[in-house]
């Protein structure tokens, strides 16, 4: 019977290590998700915060890269511009986006590869803009005039368009700048 005692008490013991062993590798596993878990989460926060920062918009101003001629049919000029140039898919895209000035001889000049009807809005724009489209032999084909700013309207060529001018609004009312106006512009 002493025996059998001590056998029990001894199975006993084993049961009970056992299940401290069972418990404490649960408690660790269930430690390690917890720290797993709290690690992830401040990483998607700091990587949020990371996104909001490259979200804001960056101060832009103006850097003149060129000058654009206006002139009538005569070629007599109307009017010149210190120009910038968009002249790849990044530039374009963004264009005039979050400037907050300009100066009325400043401009920004839009070159595509192809001819063809083009589309602007004013997504992020804070100026009102006139946007002056223009065809492959550098003639007005139309012109959005005082664009509304942040809208995102489509504002479209209606004709086939090369080239596009963005100029402060009243711009093209100012200098009689329409349809037939011609352009030309020299780089920097």
């Amino acid at each position: 019977m002493e025996k059998n005692k001590i056998r029990d008490d001894a199975d006993l013991k084993r049961k009970k290590n056992r299940i401290r062993i069972i418990a404490a590798t649960l408690l660790v596993v269930f430690a390690g998700y917890f720290i797993y878990r709290v690690i992830s989460v401040k990483n998607e926060l700091v990587s949020e915060e990371a996104n909001k920062e490259t979200e804001k918009p960056m101060a832009f101003t103006f850097q003149k890269q060129g000058l654009l001629i206006f002139s009538d049919a005569k070629d007599n000029t109307i009017s010149k511009l210190d120009i910038e140039i968009a002249d790849n898919e990044d530039k374009r895209n963004t264009g005039l986006m979050y400037r907050d000035k300009m100066d009325e001889n400043q401009g920004m000049l839009f070159l595509f590869q192809v001819e063809e009807q083009q589309a602007f809005w004013m997504k992020n724009t804070i100026l009102p803009l006139d946007i002056i489209f223009v065809n492959a032999k550098r003639e007005v084909v139309s012109i959005q005039k005082n664009a509304e700013p942040y809208s995102e309207k489509s504002l479209p060529s209606f004709k086939p368009a090369r080239y596009v001018v963005e100029v402060n609004a009243g711009y093209t009312d100012k200098y009689g700048i329409k349809e037939k106006t011609r352009i030309a512009w020299t780089k920097d």
